[in-house]
């Protein structure tokens, strides 16, 4: 979404689109499952796992960790990743709103 068009929504629905939109892709939903799966790891691990290249586990990586889906902490000479707990945390209040609200609806 263009720049200029973003400034009809609220803060809190630009986040929400842009922590969407870096999950949209079917790798970055892996590697999340991944991480999920073994708590944390390092990039390597992930390449290993997934039938991608090292360079392009690194790009999704940056993308999640940029949106704050991931954490990164420096161990040695490598990058430990796992979940960060507060991002989901809001995606999981978002589509709770989202049930109650359905809930009471009737159509």
């Amino acid at each position: 979404m263009g720049a200029s068009k973003s400034c009809f929504f609220t803060e809190k629905q630009n986040e929400l689109a842009s922590l969407f939109k870096a999950m949209a892709h079917p790798a970055r939903v892996a590697i999340i499952e991944y991480l999920l799966s073994v708590d944390t790891c390092i990039c390597g691990d992930i390449v290993n796992e997934l039938p991608l290249a090292q360079p392009t586990i690194s790009q999704h990586l940056k993308e999640l960790k940029n949106a704050n889906i991931i954490k990164g902490t420096i161990e040695g000479t490598a990058i430990c990743y796992c979940i960060n707990p507060d991002t989901i945390q809001v995606i999981e209040k978002y589509f709770n709103t989202i049930t109650y609200q359905l809930k009471n609806k009737c159509c």
